[in-house]
């Protein structure tokens, strides 16, 4: 038997449930791997606290794992070409990644790089898709001076780093406590709070930029983030939000998501992509701290309440 965690129900942190399960053999096409680390995002929680379909209750909880193989259905390859019994994995996206061990389709698991940890490749693909997204779909080129509202989080800082490698400029929101990462990863760092639009445009005059900012990236959600780029940005299909689809329907702008089938579509596509930038080291993801698998309320809260200043990953005991 192995351990899962499930949302039982829709709500808070107490509708969380570790139990006991029997994980599937794996079919044709589908791998069983022995979960060494599982990667925690927002998205873990949120999607419980909201109301929905109870018919599909209890969820199983997580995105993103990495850890071993510990078995292949028949005649079956990973994404990344072969596959053997005790090879070093990753997978994103799939149902259920809080668990020590976990049955999915061999099209959502790829080789990890020997290069990374476990709880960093855990945490690589969620955040880093999402912020590939952001770019494509704004248009994102060489030479552009972009606002990146929500820079010192996972997706922001993954963001930064994708955009200094394309060759662009990012203006990017933090509190002070965390300008010294938007800094790190490239950017230029800005306070959040009344006059935020006078800041950027200074920011962007003392980069020498004539052209101001040409494309808004929101990855917090707030209102102040879509009435600056709405205010700064001049076309608004340049203007992507990731947790406001309710003022990008009401503005005209872009929102995308992982239920919807153009990002899901995307992001399973940038995911050899991204795991190739993480194995030469152009693409990093900062951890700031793991829980054994047991305590993942407790990691939940974590992820929930602060502003961990890197990734979160479950560790299972094995």
């Amino acid at each position: 038997m192995e351990k899962m965690w499930f949302a039982t129900d829709f709500g808070g942190l107490d509708v969380f449930e570790e139990r006991e399960v029997e994980v599937d053999a794996p079919q044709p096409g589908e791998v069983t791997i022995e979960v060494r680390a599982a990667g925690m995002n927002p998205a873990d929680y949120k999607h419980v606290a909201r109301q929905g379909d109870r018919s599909i209750l209890p969820i199983r909880v997580g995105y993103e794992v990495s850890g071993v193989i510990r078995a292949l259905g028949e005649s079956t390859e990973i994404a990344s070409g072969g596959g053997a019994v005790g090879d070093e994995v990753i997978a994103f996206r799939v149902s259920g990644g809080y668990s020590s061990a976990i049955t999915v389709p061999g099209k959502d698991v790829f080789a990890k790089p020997a290069s990374i940890g476990f709880d960093e490749a855990a945490n690589l693909l969620l955040a880093g898709a999402t912020a590939a997204e952001m770019l494509a779909v704004t248009g994102v080129a060489a030479g552009d001076t972009i606002l990146l509202n929500g820079a010192s989080g996972a997706v922001g800082v993954s963001v930064l780093q994708q955009a200094r490698l394309i060759g662009a400029t990012v203006i990017g929101t933090a509190s002070e406590a965390n300008f010294d990462v938007v800094r790190r990863f490239g950017g230029t760092p800005v306070a959040y709070g009344p006059g935020l639009e006078q800041r950027v445009r200074a920011a962007a005059a003392a980069d020498a930029r004539p052209s101001g900012i040409v494309a808004g990236l929101d990855a917090v959600g707030t209102d102040e983030a879509s009435e600056v780029s709405l205010a700064l940005v001049p076309d608004r299909q340049r203007i992507v939000t990731i947790a406001a689809a309710p003022l990008a329907k009401q503005h005209g702008f872009i929102a995308i998501g992982g239920a919807m089938p153009e990002s899901a579509a995307f992001r399973d596509a940038a995911r050899a992509r991204l795991i190739a930038l993480a194995a030469d080291g152009s693409l990093v993801v900062p951890m700031a701290r793991t829980y054994p698998l047991a305590d993942a309320k407790e990691a939940l809260r974590y992820l929930s309440s602060q502003h961990p200043g890197g990734k979160v990953a479950l560790i299972p005991e094995h």
